[in-house]
């Protein structure tokens, strides 16, 4: 006889149950039946304790970023193609406000001007946001 082993998955537990299942957890409560946990159980454990509270720690984290990140614009972090570049040297050339410019390519304004600036179109003095990658001049010594 021949057996066959089938492997079921389970679908893939939401963030914010298991956040919620490590918190009962931390509260020492089953979080299934509601009981307290009995007292001479692992879970009870300084180590799993401070583990459980790290695992939560992460979770939070992960929901800040996903929040910060809901808020930025649909194409930030994405590489300019030639079309964009394009689009973008013809908007500004025709005057359109950079904010504007900014909103129909679906990136930020610093992302804008940079990319202005780094195609010729734009002289750093002329930018509203700060150059986060700002390189020392030649010759200028850095502290190291």
């Amino acid at each position: 006889m021949t057996l066959i082993a089938i492997q079921v998955r389970a679908p893939p537990m939401e963030l914010v149950a298991a956040k919620s299942t490590l918190k009962s957890l931390l509260e020492g409560v089953d979080p299934v039946t509601g009981y307290p946990i009995p007292k001479g159980l692992v879970l009870h454990h300084a180590m799993v304790i401070r583990a459980l509270l790290c695992a939560v720690a992460v979770m939070e984290a992960e929901e800040a970023r996903s929040r910060r990140r809901a808020r930025l614009p649909r194409n930030t972090g994405r590489p300019w193609g030639p079309n964009d570049d394009a689009q973008l040297l013809g908007a500004f050339r025709s005057g359109l406000p950079l904010l504007q410019i900014a909103a129909d390519h679906q990136r930020s304004l610093a992302s804008v001007e940079s990319r202005l600036e780094r195609l010729g179109a734009l002289a750093p003095e002329q930018r509203v946001t700060r150059n986060r990658y700002v390189t020392p001049p030649r010759g200028t010594a850095t502290l190291r």
